[in-house]
């Protein structure tokens, strides 16, 4: 029966309203400041309350109990005029928290409880009628291809929200300013500090209140472990006129040079990839 059908759509609406609810939990909650109820005691009371009803109300529609629809709808369109009353006030935007705690105030969410109400409202007035075969196939055509679209929908969104986190977590290269630190190609005596047996050697300057100094020293080991490299650090105190005179910005910072002391690459840096991308930008090939 079409009205049957119906009928179990939208009590499965106020039990995912519920289920959303009850797993946002803390969230859920903190979204009914939206309505001005500052107390948290008011909050839980009301928030566990909704779920409540939602919940009992889903399942008596479920259960076809007379009065479920009526009073369902009326819970609708109490949500409803919240929302209108909310969004009167400039709250359009914060969480309502309709459908856990991401729902966001504003017309579409009013006019989807308006809407809600309003069908729970007409559903004990439509004809219980039985459709025939064709009418069947036609629906299920229609509800097939608003799942696809659906689908799509989400699948672009998702495709989209994985781009941006990308790019969030993207790891960066060191930052690296002209006008901050020795001018890359410069000779520097620097090298004079190191033992010259690698043909790369990597100057680290650290303070002795830097915690990103101390928490990189692991970094730092795993870099001098290598070979073709020579790793040396000089400290913001006890190297201070080396500091001076390179004008170094801050700690920690590299400087990498030839194994003649020629200034190959240079930047500040807070992660061993960072480290290293001055490594390999110091050792990619030149093109002709």
């Amino acid at each position: 029966m079409v009205v049957g059908l119906l009928r179990v759509v939208l009590a499965a609406v106020l039990l995912g309203a519920a289920a959303a609810k009850l797993c946002a939990g803390g969230r859920a909650r903190d979204a009914l400041r939206s309505y001005a109820i500052e107390s948290r005691r008011a909050r839980t009371a009301l928030w566990a309350a909704t779920i409540v009803a939602e919940a009992g109300l889903g399942a008596a529609l479920a259960a076809d109990v007379p009065g479920a629809a009526e009073a369902a709808a009326g819970l609708f369109g109490l949500f409803a005029l919240v929302l209108v009353a909310a969004i009167a006030r400039g709250r359009t935007g914060s969480p309502c928290g309709c459908f856990g705690g991401r729902s966001r105030i504003g017309w579409p969410a009013a006019a989807r409880a308006a809407l809600l109400a309003a069908v729970l409202a007409t559903l004990p007035f439509l004809p219980n009628a039985r459709p025939s075969t064709n009418a069947w196939l036609v629906t299920g055509l229609v509800v097939v291809l608003v799942a696809v679209a659906g689908l799509a929908v989400f699948v672009l969104a998702l495709a989209r929200e994985l781009g941006e986190l990308r790019i969030a977590i993207a790891p960066q290269g060191a930052l690296s300013l002209q006008h901050e630190g020795p001018e890359l190609g410069r000779r520097l005596a620097l090298i004079e500090r190191f033992e010259r047996e690698a043909p790369i050697a990597v100057a680290v300057f650290t303070s002795p209140g830097c915690a990103l100094c101390r928490a990189l020293e692991p970094s730092l080991r795993l870099v001098a472990s290598d070979p073709e490299v020579e790793l040396e650090l000089f400290d913001e105190e006890a190297d201070a006129e080396t500091w001076r005179s390179l004008a170094i910005p801050g700690s920690p910072y590299a400087v990498v040079l030839s194994a003649d002391g020629d200034v190959l690459s240079k930047g500040t840096f807070n992660s061993l990839y960072q480290l290293e991308s001055l490594l390999a930008h110091a050792t990619r090939p030149v093109s002709a």
